[in-house]
């Protein structure tokens, strides 16, 4: 049996894939275990799963950057943001405390999450192998090769950090902490993504939420039995932008046949009709068997949660990867995409009426839905993460051949 470490970034929806894998691995008989951030992690990933924080806190600065951004940033000056005032600083505070978990875990295999940079870094300075936890389909090629100079000056921000935290410059170079050269494990099918050309070490599973633990509190009561219920989420990260957008998603489904749960801060939604209920959270993945279309930023936990229900979107994107993901569910046939900071409430309930009216949308979502069973999720992760503790036992071996003086190189 292997031991098997996940290195998370404090965000939701990167740790919450996680979750599934990690405990088929644990019902297989491995050893796992999770290291980040102590105030959102250990919530994610349930009780009696084992933790190694990092830092005592996500750091002030990520905290106020992660505020600020939500300010109206879009395109490249929101990437450099990302990067600059949100990546790069949790990868530094990040690599003591992943230094100690594998010091106190003694993980055989990495499994790091692309916006984790810390247990790429780490992994890669001490020989372990190492898998990456791509959250988003949106990385899966690399989006900055086609970024020019923006692109370079990540790269350039990347292959500094990774120097700093232990590499010489040339391995620094020589490597990207967003994709593991032995096994990148990626939340999606092509069935959405589209036929992508992929390294054989890629492995597409579709979504991993299986056995999630989400104690959050619903009045279920208030769902009425044959009404069509409509989901609208912006996300964990994305609600500060959305006092606009929410309002006219619940002017829209004001004038419907239909019940709406709108998840936001209720101080965020000044006026709240009958058929509408404002929650700050709500338990996503036992209300979706209940609803008929959602209407999301584009976020890929929340449009990939929708399809593998069956569910048709209207997906308002925003930035970073969610323009992507809005392209890819157009393209699937799974749903309509409308302009966030433009739509109003006529053309958010056409798009509705639209996505739930026309069956072929639920036709394409049911599609991408078939796919995402077929390819395994959460056990077909974990089989192929078992792949890699074959080779921590090769790597081993090897480095006490050369030991002992009797390697040979061709």
């Amino acid at each position: 049996m292997g031991r098997f470490l996940f290195v998370v970034p404090p965000l939701a929806g990167h740790t919450n894939p996680t979750v599934s894998v990690g405990h088929e691995l644990g019902r297989r008989g491995h050893a796992v275990a999770w290291t980040g951030h102590p105030e959102v992690v250990p919530d994610l990933i349930g009780p009696g799963a084992r933790f190694l924080p990092v830092d005592d806190a996500v750091p002030a600065e990520v905290v106020a950057a992660v505020a600020e951004r939500s300010s109206g940033l879009r395109g490249p000056a929101a990437l450099r943001f990302l990067w600059r005032d949100v990546l790069m600083p949790l990868a530094r505070t990040m690599t003591p405390g992943v230094e100690q978990a594998v010091d106190g875990f003694a993980p055989d295999v990495l499994v790091v999450d692309q916006q984790a940079l810390a247990g790429a870094a780490v992994a890669e300075r001490r020989g372990l192998p190492w898998a990456t936890s791509a959250t988003t389909s949106a990385e899966l090629t690399d989006p900055l090769a086609t970024m020019g100079r923006v692109g370079e000056w990540v790269r350039g921000l990347m292959v500094d950090y990774l120097h700093e935290a232990g590499l010489t410059r040339r391995a620094a170079d020589a490597i990207d902490p967003r994709f593991s050269p032995h096994l990148l494990v990626a939340f999606t099918t092509a069935a959405l993504v589209g036929p992508l050309p992929m390294p054989d070490h890629y492995a597409l599973v579709g979504p991993s939420f299986a056995g999630r633990h989400d104690p959050t509190p619903f009045p279920w009561e208030w769902l009425r039995s044959g009404t069509p219920l409509v989901l609208v989420s912006l996300g964990t990260l994305n609600w500060q932008d959305g006092a606009r957008f929410f309002a006219r998603a619940v002017e829209a489904l004001e004038g419907m046949d239909a019940q709406g749960v709108v998840v936001a801060p209720p101080d965020l939604v000044e006026r709240v009709p009958a058929n509408v209920l404002v929650r700050p959270r709500v338990p996503q993945l036992t209300l979706l068997p209940r609803t008929s279309a959602v209407i999301s930023h584009g976020g890929h936990n929340t449009v990939c949660e929708a399809l593998a229900h069956g569910l048709p979107l209207v997906v308002a994107p925003i930035r970073d990867d969610q323009p992507i993901i809005a392209e890819q569910v157009v393209a699937a046939g799974a749903g309509v995409r409308v302009r966030f900071g433009r739509v109003g409430a006529d053309g958010l309930r056409a798009a509705l009426d639209t996505v739930m009216g026309d069956p072929s949308y639920r036709r394409g979502a049911e599609r991408v839905q078939r796919s995402f069973t077929e390819a395994g999720g959460a056990p077909a992760a974990a089989e192929r993460l078992e792949g890699l503790l074959g080779r921590r036992a090769a790597g081993a071996a090897s480095r006490g051949a050369i030991r002992k003086g009797t390697a040979t190189w061709n």
